[in-house]
């Protein structure tokens, strides 16, 4: 049988060159290998842990099925759905709760780094790993694709499900494995390199999205954060060079070697203007494909795609929530 991958991204916005080449990149290579049947859905339930303007909202989610296909994953060869669409997902959060402690979900760290930035901090940002192992054991999901950084709420949904198949004695849940692609790039901040480009950086120069013009993108790269030296090597102390580097092989599929020597007799100006280029070039492609499904034609053909996915999801997850359901005591009558 084949292996089973699940993965999502919230709908806060559009997607970043960070989510495109440490994940979305590689979902589409994993997409072709037969070994596996992948689901990717928008994880729209996740996303008012913040609060949300309701047209923007539904604008996000929209947009983020858009950026999926014109990044290029196939509505024929994956189940493309939005977590919403599929109620299963609230319902096993909400049983999955009552099998989770509260001391598991104060050491996430996420939640630790996060709170810091809300005055008033909510339930569900404080339950958002349950919600999580929702997503993924309603799927049977063998591997999750992840980054280091997500490695944890993978490592509790596997306690949360050994706990849950421990107690009523049965191999309901699958313990799944996350899937770390070997060399995978991690795009880091353009003005604060130490920390993870994200899409809901306040500081818009800080972030190359996946919708950027290639001036907008010449723009923030030569603003990009470097250092004095205007030597193009690679080293941890000189951590804005270092991301350009990192940006710059994974576009071109360089290595640094390469690049040091490419750049040798070259200062920061050329440097920047090519990893620029290669960026934009990059993504000229997505942005052609992104714009004509923007066309107002082309709606019903992205709504099919929510509903045949949500179909599709809503199948396997029901049959998952009744075992469940079953080995708590429910459905008896």
């Amino acid at each position: 049988m084949k292996k089973q991958i699940l993965s999502g991204i919230q709908p806060s916005g559009i997607l970043t060159l960070g989510n495109y080449l440490g994940a979305l990149r590689n979902w589409v290579k994993i997409q072709d290998d037969e070994n596996y049947d992948c689901k990717f859905f928008v994880a729209d339930l996740h996303a008012i842990t913040v609060s949300q303007d309701p047209e923007t909202l539904r604008n996000n989610i929209k947009s983020i099925i858009m950026q999926y296909l014109a990044c290029g994953l196939d509505a024929e060869k994956n189940t493309i759905f939005i977590q919403s669409h599929v109620h299963e997902h609230a319902e096993l959060g909400w049983l999955l709760n009552n099998y989770t402690y509260m001391g598991e979900l104060s050491r996430m760290t996420q939640f630790k780094d996060k709170s810091k930035k809300q005055e008033n901090v909510k339930v569900g940002l404080f339950d958002y790993p349950v919600l999580m192992a929702a997503d993924i054991l309603l799927y049977s999901a063998d591997f999750v694709p992840v980054g280091q950084d997500q490695k944890q709420h993978i490592e509790i949904t596997r306690d949360i499900a050994q706990r849950f198949n421990s107690l009523y004695k049965k191999e309901i849940f699958k313990i799944p494995e996350p899937f770390i692609t070997a060399n995978t790039a991690k795009i880091m901040s353009l003005q604060e390199p130490t920390k993870k480009m994200s899409k809901s950086d306040e500081n818009k120069e800080a972030t190359i999205f996946l919708l950027d013009s290639r001036e907008v993108i010449t723009k923030k790269i030569k603003k990009a954060v470097t250092d004095s030296e205007n030597v193009v090597r690679y080293s941890d102390d000189k951590p804005g060079i270092k991301n350009l580097i990192n940006i710059y092989s994974a576009v071109t599929d360089k290595t640094v070697a390469e690049i040091e020597e490419e750049f040798k007799d070259s200062g920061y100006g050329k440097f920047k203007q090519a990893v620029a280029d290669a960026v934009a070039d990059l993504l000229e492609p997505i942005q052609a494909k992104y714009a004509e499904l923007a066309l107002p034609e082309n709606d019903e053909y992205i709504k099919e795609i929510c509903k045949k996915g949500a179909a599709v999801a809503h199948e396997i997850a029901s049959k998952k929530l009744k075992e469940v359901q079953e080995a708590i005591g429910y459905r008896t009558i």
